[in-house]
């Protein structure tokens, strides 16, 4: 009998696109059951492959013994010792083709980016639909000679909250909404007096979940957590693993285009996104939600968006294009989708 075959998949970071791979991999373990996956990633990330079937998470300490091109190649001895047959490259950075050389001898997949397509969304010569990034990381294993079809996914069963967790959010027979505000940029985000509003409006109904990080996110949610009843702000309070609870324990999660959008779509939450100078064409909608989850500024008062791909380029007066979003058009969003 040949033996399973072995897959290692790279995808370091950054959290959003992560657990972008996730539903991908899930797909996969279930359409190839005998092959074993690796995946290379940041040690913060593993909860994320926690349910996974014949998934391992392999850790790399980029920062430390793996830091450097002497770090790559210790890193590449120590994974081949785990008999690793082919390599799905879901990254494709410099660090990615220099473990591509240290892997010499062995099928090695990398993703296309589609660099030259986003180029012509950005700067306007197109505006159509991408491939999305989940279809693009389903090409790498398609390239490396395997089926790959994500039309039917499952997500896993509701995880657990944790006693601790459980008293923090106070059990009730209220909808639980989860609202992450934040994203790498101010442009990919909706100005907060105007989330302020949204939030002010369905915690009169609903329990309001809020979800950050860092000393100023936190005082921010903070101060909506003490202004309004059934408001709770968990930024700061939880480890990844509860947070993760809590996430899949959502009705909706509201998210601007970042990586909390992506975390709750791969535990098949509901999730409604809200996007500025982004735009979803680019590929990076969350898993498996329709095309009316998405919530755009007024292109006609904003024609160039999308002003880039992550959110990192715009005109100034671009920076809050969102604001063409009225908070009664979120509340009601939320309200269907409820």
């Amino acid at each position: 009998m040949p033996k399973p075959k072995h897959i290692l998949v790279i995808r370091l970071s950054a959290m959003g696109d992560v657990a972008m791979c996730v539903p991908v991999l899930r797909a996969f373990t279930l359409q190839h059951p005998k092959v074993k996956l690796t995946v290379l990633t940041r040690p913060f990330f593993k909860p994320f492959f926690q349910d996974l079937e014949n998934v391992t998470v392999f850790a790399a300490d980029l920062k430390g013994k793996h830091k450097g091109i002497i770090g790559l190649f210790k890193l590449s001895r120590e994974l081949k010792h785990l008999g690793i047959n082919q390599v799905a490259d879901l990254h494709n950075v410099l660090r990615t083709k220099i473990l591509k050389f240290f892997f010499f001898g062995k099928t090695f997949k990398q993703i296309d980016k589609g660099r030259n397509d986003k180029k012509a969304l950005v700067s306007g010569k197109l505006f159509q639909q991408l491939k999305t990034t989940h279809e693009r990381y389903a090409d790498v294993f398609r390239n490396l000679g395997y089926t790959l079809a994500l039309s039917n996914p499952t997500f896993p069963k509701q995880l657990k909250l944790k006693d601790s967790t459980q008293t923090l959010l106070v059990k009730d027979n209220k909808h639980w909404i989860g609202i992450a505000p934040f994203a790498q940029y101010q442009s990919k985000m909706y100005p907060l007096d105007l989330l302020e509003r949204v939030i002010q409006e369905l915690s009169k109904t609903h329990k309001v979940i809020l979800f950050g990080g860092g000393p100023e996110e936190i005082k921010t949610l903070n101060s909506f957590q003490n202004k309004y009843d059934n408001v709770i702000n968990l930024a700061g309070k939880l480890t990844l693993t509860e947070e993760l609870q809590v996430i899949s324990n959502l009705d909706v999660m509201l998210s601007m285009d970042s990586g909390n959008a992506h975390i709750a779509a791969m535990l098949g939450k509901k999730v409604i996104t809200i996007w500025n100078v982004t735009h979803p064409f680019a590929g990076f909608s969350p898993f498996n939600q329709p095309q009316s989850h998405n919530i755009l500024a007024n292109r006609e008062q904003f024609p160039l968006i999308p002003t880039s791909i992550y959110g990192n380029k715009y005109p100034e007066h671009y920076k809050e294009a969102s604001r063409t979003i009225a908070p009664e058009t979120v509340i009601k969003k939320i309200e269907f989708v409820l």
